[in-house]
C-alpha cells in the first residue's frame, strides 16, 4: 500500500461480528480465557499488557514507519522514559541532542542522574562531536530532529552509521515530522519515538507517545520496560489516536505550506531578527534536510528583537494564534520557549544551545495563512 492508503487501512480490521468500519473500544481491564491450556490463545489477558484497541495502532503505527512493532504510552515522556529504562542502567552513559525538549532535558538530568546515568548533551549536527562523546560505557545516542525549538537537524544516517560502527543503539524523536515526511529507521536508526499527541492526534484532544523498534530484541526490552512500569496508552486514546492519523497527510501537506508562507512572511519582518524553518533556502541546513525528509513540516521558530519582554508581549498579543504548549494541532499555536517549554533548563546552558531570550516556537495550523499573518503582523507591532 501506498503510505497515505496505510494510514487509513493499516493495522485496521473491519469487525466480525458487526462489521464495523471502526476498531471497536475495547474498554474492558480483563479478558476471560477458555482454560489453563489455551491461555493467550487470543493474545490478550489483561490490558495493562496488551489490548486490542492499543494493538491497532500499534500495527498501524508500525507500518508507518517501516519498523518490527511498536508500543504505545500514555504520554509521549514515556515513550522516552521506556527508550532510556530498556537502555540504561546505573553507571551507563548516554549522548543526547543538546536541543530537545525541556521535558527530554528534564527527565535526564533531574530524573536519571540521580540513579548513577550519566548523560552529555552534545551538538548532534555535528557527526564529529557525537563521535568525540562516546565512552566505553555509552550505551545509548538519542537525537530529535528536526530539534525543538530551534528546528536544527542531525543527519540520520551519519550519526546511525557511528552508532552501528559502535554497537549503540540511536534512538530519533521524530515527533516533529512524522512518517509521513521523515523514516529514521530506513536510514539507520534503531528506534523511533513519538508524541503521538502532536501530529497523529491533529486536534489538541488526547496525549500519548509510542515507540517503534527496529529489531526484535530492542522491542522485547522495551515491551517489557511497558508492561513492567504500567506506563500505557488507553483503549479510548487509541481509538482518537486512529481516527486522527487517517488525516494526517492532508492536515501536514497544508499546514507544512502554510508555514512556507508564515516563514516567508516573518523573515522579511524588520522586527525579527531570525528565522528557522528548513523549508527557507536561508536555513542553513536546508539541503540535508531535503535530502533525508520529504517535507519540512509545520513548526518554525523565530527571534524578536528585544528578550524576554518582548517575547512575552507577543504572546499577550496574539488574537488568532492560541498562546499554549502544544503542538501538531489544526489550531495555530505559538509558544515562548524561555518562559515555558524550556524554563527548566539552567538559563547559560539555554542561550549556549540558541534558545535566546526573544525566541518564539510557532506551530502552524490549518487556518487560511493570511488571517495567521495578519495576527502576527499586528501583534509585532506592539514588540
Amino acid at each position: 500500500m501506498d503510505f497515505k492508503t496505510k494510514l487509513i487501512h493499516a493495522g485496521v480490521k473491519i469487525d466480525p461480528q458487526t462489521g464495523s468500519i471502526l476498531t471497536p473500544i475495547y474498554q474492558s481491564t480483563t479478558f476471560v480465557q477458555k482454560s489453563v491450556d489455551e491461555y493467550l490463545s487470543k493474545g490478550y489477558s489483561y490490558s495493562r499488557s496488551a489490548n486490542p484497541t492499543v494493538r491497532a495502532l500499534e500495527e498501524k503505527l508500525t507500518m508507518l514507519e517501516g519498523g518490527y512493532d511498536c508500543t504505545c504510552y500514555s504520554t509521549g515522556m514515556a515513550a522516552i522514559q521506556a527508550v532510556l529504562q530498556s537502555c540504561l542502567s546505573a553507571g551507563d552513559h548516554a549522548v543526547v541532542s543538546d536541543v530537545a525538549y525541556g521535558g527530554t532535558y528534564r527527565l535526564c538530568t533531574k530524573v536519571y542522574e540521580r540513579f548513577g546515568v550519566e548523560f552529555t548533551f552534545v551538538d548532534s549536527a555535528s557527526p564529529k562531536a557525537v563521535h568525540n562523546a562516546i565512552r566505553d560505557n555509552t550505551r545509548l545516542i538519542f537525537t530529535e530532529t528536526p530539534a525543538n525549538p530551534t528546528l536544527k537537524l542531525t543527519d540520520i544516517r551519519a550519526i546511525s552509521d557511528i552508532a552501528q560502527l559502535k554497537k549503540i543503539p540511536h534512538a530519533v524523536d521524530n515527533t516533529f515530522l512524522t512518517p509521513y515526511y521523515q523514516r529514521p529507521l530506513e536510514i539507520g536508526a534503531d528506534l523511533v519515538i513519538h508524541s503521538t499527541t502532536k501530529f497523529f492526534d491533529g486536534h489538541n484532544a488526547t496525549v500519548g507517545g509510542a515507540v517503534i523498534a527496529g529489531s526484535q530484541n530492542l522491542d522485547e526490552a522495551i515491551r517489557f520496560i511497558q508492561n513492567a512500569s504500567g506506563v500505557i496508552m488507553s483503549p479510548w486514546v487509541a481509538w482518537l489516536t486512529l481516527q486522527g492519523t487517517k488525516t494526517l497527510s492532508v492536515r501536514l501537506d497544508q499546514q507544512s505550506a502554510n508555514a512556507q508562507e508564515v516563514a516567508r512572511f516573518l523573515e522579511n519582518h524588520p522586527k525579527v531578527k531570525m528565522v528557522a524553518y528548513p523549508g527557507l533556502e536561508s536555513f542553513k541546513q536546508h539541503e540535508l534536510a531535503k535530502s533525508q525528509s520529504d517535507g519540512f513540516g509545520s513548526v518554525l521558530s523565530f527571534e524578536v528583537n528585544g528578550g524576554i519582554e518582548s517575547g512575552k508581549s507577543l504572546m499577550d498579543s496574539v488574537q488568532l494564534c492560541a498562546l499554549a504548549e502544544n503542538l501538531g494541532s489544526v489550531e495555530t499555536l505559538i509558544t515562548h520557549p524561555a518562559t515555558m517549554t524550556h524554563a527548566d533548563i539552567e538559563e547559560s546552558e539555554r542561550k549556549r544551545i540558541g534558545i535566546k531570550d526573544g525566541l518564539v516556537r510557532l506551530s502552524v495550523g490549518l487556518e487560511d495563512p493570511i488571517d495567521i499573518i495578519a495576527d502576527l503582523e499586528q501583534a509585532l507591532k506592539g514588540v
